[in-house]
């Protein structure tokens, strides 16, 4: 029976449980592994937690009615005792789902991004990308090698933000990014130019991220995945190059 809040019904745990597997049984079926799978749920029920709670603590709380300093002083204890419940039940949510903040996955550093990883990384990077200029028939075929790499920069719970993180990269350099498009990209004079060619996926939008982001950290991940030199080095060179 779904509980009911209000005279409102919700889904109860079993109804919960039941469209979650159902979802899972689904993404199997078209061959997704249920690692990745379960990876992807837990993130957006870490995410839907952590943007409520978000939005709870941004609006402004005051106690309903004017029932005394004391019932008002409760009120907000209260409130903010669930606020902080909330935000550690996000916190254990994603933590299931990408380990505990900080940790590295392995002694060597972070461990290796996964299938699901890179997906998400293209999904969040092909829009970005359009956003500047046109698909390129010159695209690298390297596509995944690169965003491992860029991922191997990152911890598991970096990557779980990583869109957001793109995201805001893009808007604080988009006039510095359109021009970079201009005069490198697939629509410019230079456009068959071989150290440019990155300039041609939309991983080169990730590669500019991680270069200002944690620039060492990207040319030891760029030379253990034996990537080409050339690409990494144009890519440094146009985006330093004279407006």
């Amino acid at each position: 029976m779904s509980a009911a809040h209000d005279g409102r019904q919700w889904p109860d745990e079993v109804s919960v449980d039941n469209a979650r597997t159902t979802l899972l049984q689904l993404l199997a079926r078209t061959g997704v592994p249920s690692g990745d799978a379960r990876q992807l749920i837990g993130l957006v029920e870490a995410g839907v937690l952590a943007l409520a709670h978000a939005e709870l603590g941004a609006a402004g709380r005051s106690a309903p009615g004017d029932k005394g300093e004391e019932y008002r002083s409760g009120w907000l204890d209260g409130a903010e005792a669930l606020l902080e419940e909330l935000g550690a039940v996000a916190e254990r949510t994603l933590a299931g789902v990408t380990g505990p903040e900080g940790d590295q996955g392995g002694p060597g550093g972070h461990p290796r991004a996964r299938r699901m990883e890179v997906e998400r990384a293209k999904v969040a990077l092909t829009p970005l990308y359009l956003s500047f200029t046109a698909a390129s028939e010159l695209d690298p075929e390297v596509t995944e090698e690169v965003l491992v790499a860029v991922l191997g920069t990152m911890s598991p719970r970096q990557r779980a933000g990583y869109a957001g993180r793109l995201t805001e990269f893009a808007t604080l350099h988009r006039g510095r990014l359109e021009r970079l498009f201009a005069a490198f990209g697939p629509d410019s004079t230079t456009a068959l130019h071989g150290r440019y060619s990155l300039l041609h996926s939309a991983t080169s939008i990730a590669v500019l991220e991680r270069l200002l982001a944690s620039p060492q950290a990207l040319r030891e991940e760029w030379d253990a995945a034996e990537l080409p030199p050339a690409w990494l080095d144009g890519l440094t060179t146009a985006w330093t190059a004279p407006a």
